[in-house]
C-alpha cells in the first residue's frame, strides 16, 4: 500500500507518524521512538507483508510486471491508493489529508530529515488528496519511475493503469476488506 492507504489504516497520532515514516528508518532504529510511533512502524511493516502475500495483489502485479518486472508491486501500491481515495467523498478525503499533514508536523521532532523534505512536497502538492485524480496517480507513478534505478523513465505504466483500471478495481475490492480485517485483528485499530 502507498501513503494514503497507510494514513487511512492509522487511527492514532503516533500510529500515523510511525506508519508514514517506516520506510525512512532502519528496523534497529525503531526503539529510538516513543511506543506509539513504534507501533505505527510495526503496523506499516505488517501491512506491507500482508499486502505482498495477498493473491489479489499478485494478480494486480501481472498488469505491471511485463513493463516493470520486480517493481510491479510499487505500481500496484500507487494504483490501489486511487481506489482507497474513492472510498471517501472528496471533502472527507481533504479533511483526512489536512489532519494527517497537521499530525505529522506536530510530531516533527520524530520525522527523519529525508522524510521531512518529502513531506514538504507531499503537503504542497497534496499527494494524499490527489490520489483521487488520474493526474495524481500519473504524477505518483512518474515519481516511482524517477526513483527506480534500473527502469527507463518513459515506461507507459500510467497507460497500463488507465487501460486496466477495471481489473485493478476488482483486485482492490478483493484485497481491501482483508487488509482492514487484518489491521483490526492484529492491531485493534479499526
Amino acid at each position: 500500500m502507498n501513503y494514503l492507504a497507510h494514513s487511512i489504516l492509522s487511527f492514532s497520532d503516533g500510529q500515523l507518524v510511525g506508519n508514514m515514516i517506516a520506510d525512512f528508518i532502519k528496523n534497529n532504529e525503531r526503539e529510538n521512538f516513543p511506543p506509539e510511533i513504534q507501533e505505527g512502524i510495526k503496523l506499516h511493516r505488517a501491512i506491507d507483508t500482508f499486502t505482498d502475500a495477498h493473491p489479489a495483489v499478485s494478480e494486480a502485479k501481472k498488469i505491471f510486471s511485463p513493463l516493470v518486472r520486480l517493481y510491479s508491486g510499487a505500481f500496484v501500491d500507487v494504483a490501489f491508493d486511487y481506489f482507497v481515495a474513492h472510498l471517501y467523498t472528496e471533502q472527507d478525503l481533504k479533511i483526512h489529508s489536512a489532519k494527517a499533514y497537521k499530525i505529522l508536523w506536530e510530531n516533527e521532532e520524530w520525522l527523519p530529515e529525508h522524510y521531512k523534505k518529502m513531506l514538504i512536497r507531499m503537503e504542497h502538492d497534496d499527494w494524499l488528496t490527489n490520489y483521487r485524480q488520474d493526474q495524481g496517480i500519473k504524477f505518483s507513478m512518474q515519481n516511482v519511475l524517477h526513483k527506480a534505478k534500473y527502469l527507463e523513465k518513459d515506461i507507459p505504466v500510467f497507460d497500463a493503469f488507465l487501460q486496466h483500471k477495471p481489473e485493478l478495481q476488482t483486485c482492490f475490492d478483493q484485497f481491501f476488506p482483508d487488509i482492514l480485517a487484518e489491521c483490526k485483528n492484529n492491531f485493534g485499530i479499526i
